[in-house]
């Protein structure tokens, strides 16, 4: 009986180590990809900027982006569950490759209408692929087979909190390269670079990972239970109102406010950064103010609460002092209470989902991200270009008020 005994948690253990390098592979090849995903949305921001677009084209020009990456979080968790994890990564890695090498052949003498339409075109190719890497990545975490809530709570804060870091450091690396570099040079280092993460996930990852039985019919995409649908609407909410105020407001505010490339884009790395790492640091904090409890449903309503009273009581003290200092210590007080809030709803998803078809329900989940991330962009051009930056506060509270009424009443795990 020992001995068996010794061979089963033997067996236990070699099992757990091995889908914990599966995890680390994953999430390595994800942060990669992440790191060009930021870095391109600043390179893209910044060069049409330059070129004169206002900030509500800007903001119509990763429309397409985001709608792409609702289509590819709806299909990305069904197509996961069929064919994997290791299939899906390397289709996303591979679209975001072929999405950089399109942009780059864009050319100047191009006239505007094909400009913009070639522009689209690139960014909703980067859009699937965003998506249906982040979907396969995240649904690695289901696959560890992680069975207390605070050890699963702990996997998903550090992978999130790691990917918005890692998407931080993109901001500053487009900035650095559009200046030392230029457009289409900067392109092509990153779809090299990319390249080699697809070389990594290809011959280290098993094909059988996180394989199961999808949905068979397309209405079991959508038939989700109660808990998941109402984290998933709250979703739109919470990351609409960032993007309000994030996506085209502030870098476009403080490059016109005398900042360059690599200042506004190291800002936004060192905010994102920032913001990452609380997030990774999440369940300590949610730990402590908790009373031991991993999460629960008062602790997800004040902190939603508290959020919404950031730009509220921003927008209430420049509506008197247009104050740039007052503006950037309000966005650090915002990204500290936004990565809690975010980090707290990627691990309700990730534990309401159903282990079996894990994959849909995030993706799923992240569809509605995608929604709540093109509503917000194009809020942040027009908003921006109508009424400037206290108009955009406006609108990011409007819409951390109703994510609050949303999760008021969420059910306890």
């Amino acid at each position: 009986m020992p001995n068996g005994r010794f061979g089963k948690d033997g067996y236990r253990q070699r099992a757990m180590n091995t889908s914990i390098s599966h995890y680390l592979i994953v999430t390595s090849s994800y942060l990669g990809f992440t790191l060009s995903d930021g870095a391109l949305r600043m390179l893209v921001l910044f060069y049409f900027f330059k070129l004169g677009f206002s900030p509500l084209m800007l903001a119509l020009l990763f429309l397409l982006y985001e709608f792409a990456g609702i289509i590819a979080n709806l299909g990305g968790g069904w197509l996961t569950t069929r064919f994997g994890i290791r299939r899906m990564l390397l289709v996303g890695l591979s679209l975001q490759i072929i999405g950089l090498i399109f942009l780059s052949l864009l050319d100047p003498s191009f006239d505007y209408i094909l400009s913009i339409i070639w522009v689209l075109a690139a960014q909703g190719i980067s859009g699937l692929a965003k998506d249906v890497t982040k979907t396969a990545s995240k649904s690695a975490i289901k696959s560890m087979e992680v069975d207390r809530k605070q050890a699963l709570f702990r996997w998903v804060a550090w992978f999130t909190g790691s990917k918005n870091a890692m998407k931080g450091i993109g901001f500053f690396l487009g900035g650095v390269l559009l200046t030392k570099f230029g457009f289409q040079n900067s392109l092509w280092v990153m779809a090299g670079s990319l390249g080699l993460v697809l070389l990594l996930v290809s011959f280290t990852l098993p094909k059988n990972l996180g394989i199961s039985r999808p949905s068979g019919r397309i209405n079991e995409l959508f038939s989700k239970s109660p808990e998941v649908n109402k984290i998933a609407f709250a979703r739109i909410f919470l990351f609409g109102g960032r993007d309000i105020w994030f996506v085209v407001a502030i870098p476009v505010f403080l490059y016109t406010n005398g900042w360059d490339f690599w200042e506004v884009g190291g800002f936004l790395a060192g905010w994102t950064v920032f913001y990452g790492l609380v997030q990774a640091i999440a369940p300590n904090i949610i730990h402590l103010t908790n009373n031991g409890k991993t999460v629960s449903s008062t602790s997800i309503l004040v902190w939603s609460i508290s959020l919404a009273l950031v730009p509220l009581c921003l927008l209430g003290i420049m509506s008197a002092k247009t104050d740039l200092l007052l503006l950037l210590s309000g966005l650090v007080l915002f990204g500290f209470v936004f990565a809690i809030n975010s980090s707290l709803h990627s691990f309700l998803i990730v534990a309401y989902a159903g282990s079996k078809k894990a994959a849909e329900d995030i993706g799923f989940y992240y569809a509605a991200n995608a929604a709540g991330r093109l509503f917000g962009t194009f809020l942040s051009g027009l908003l921006f270009q109508q009424g400037g930056v206290l108009a955009c506060l406006a609108g990011t509270t409007l819409f951390l008020i109703a994510t609050s009424v949303v999760v008021w009443r969420l059910p306890e795990l």
